[in-house]
């Protein structure tokens, strides 16, 4: 077992020195469009596919003031080059897909790479959330859908045999899903299983979503455990928490532009991040717009001031506690 733990050790430390290398790669454009002020693309793993290097999170835009400041907000984000747009079926009972939907009217929907989450691990709950986001997205076709919440042990197992991947696979012949991932906040061990799981049906995941930040890099580390593996597999990676559900701030060691650059910085497609105001849309693109590659010695400063509160996942309560599992609080979602 020590030897086994060593190898693994090892893997992933070659694994990591590729991610930061790949980092370089992803970003060599980036200093360029710093410069000019434009939005940042990036691909989306292997794929061609180009995305924004900023996202809008459909969880905040359902705490807009109503719904037409979050058509304004989804609306003058594209216009200034945000095309990455974030949602799931369950953010605020499905009125953040509603919202979003009637945002991408009059010709918007054509501009953005739309993805959304659904929480249904059976073939019958899958296959009804799939049209459902469908239906309040008003769209025909989801550029990535995403099993939402891989945060349970036996997750990955469920959704490969109660009928949920079968769902999706159905529907992206049917021409109704471009790409298929999924999303875990909880630990890097459950989103590992979900790519061994995938890959035992032959398949890698086009996309993979989960926390990235300063303090994710000192505790439960999704960026040390399974960032590297997704690198290596080519798959899409969609930085979120960023901010820690704004817990960073509790920490007072980085400013929102420090903690985005940092997510950045490594091998991500997208960082995807809640803009329920306006202040929050310019701030977002004010942040893109001025990354440029980090120096090794700047990201060490920003990790040596977020090492010390980060330590205990104090303000990760999303890994330490199930307040932000949806699925744990309403079960009959996952079918």
């Amino acid at each position: 077992m020590g030897a086994h733990k060593h190898n693994r050790r090892e893997f992933l430390g070659k694994v990591a020195a590729g991610a930061a290398g790949a980092s370089i790669g992803l970003s060599m454009h980036d200093s360029v469009h710093a410069r000019t002020g434009e939005m940042p693309m990036r691909a989306l793993g292997r794929h061609k596919e180009k995305v924004s290097l900023m996202g809008l999170g459909g969880y905040h835009l359902g705490n807009a003031t109503d719904e037409q400041a979050a058509i304004r907000l989804v609306r003058t984000a594209i216009d200034n080059g945000i095309t990455f747009m974030d949602n799931c079926w369950d953010y605020h009972d499905g009125k953040s897909e509603v919202w979003m939907g009637n945002a991408l009217r009059d010709g918007y929907r054509k501009k953005v790479f739309l993805m959304t989450k659904i929480d249904g691990q059976t073939r019958e709950a899958a296959s009804k959330q799939i049209e459902e986001s469908m239906r309040r997205l008003q769209t025909d076709v989801i550029d990535l859908m995403q099993f939402h919440e891989i945060v349970r042990p036996g997750d990955p197992q469920r959704i490969f045999t109660a009928g949920g991947m079968e769902a999706v696979l159905e529907a992206k012949k049917a021409g109704k899903i471009r790409y298929i991932g999924f999303t875990g906040h909880k630990s890097p061990e459950f989103m590992l299983s979900m790519i061994e799981m995938g890959k035992k049906h032959g398949m890698i995941f086009d996309a993979v979503q989960m926390p990235l930040s300063a303090l994710d890099h000192h505790f439960k580390s999704f960026e040390k455990e399974v960032l590297p593996v997704l690198v290596k597999d080519g798959t899409g990676v969609l930085a979120m928490k960023t901010l820690s559900f704004g817990n960073i701030f509790k920490t007072n060691t980085l400013t929102a532009t420090e903690a985005h650059h940092y997510a950045m910085n490594l091998p991500v497609s997208v960082v995807i991040t809640g803009m329920e105001t306006m202040e929050r849309v310019d701030q977002a693109l004010a942040t893109a717009r001025t990354f440029k590659p980090m120096r090794k010695k700047d990201v060490g400063a920003l990790l040596a001031k977020t090492s010390a509160p980060a330590a205990k996942g104090e303000f990760e309560p999303f890994k330490t506690s199930d307040m932000f599992d949806g699925t744990a609080h309403n079960p009959q979602w996952l079918g």
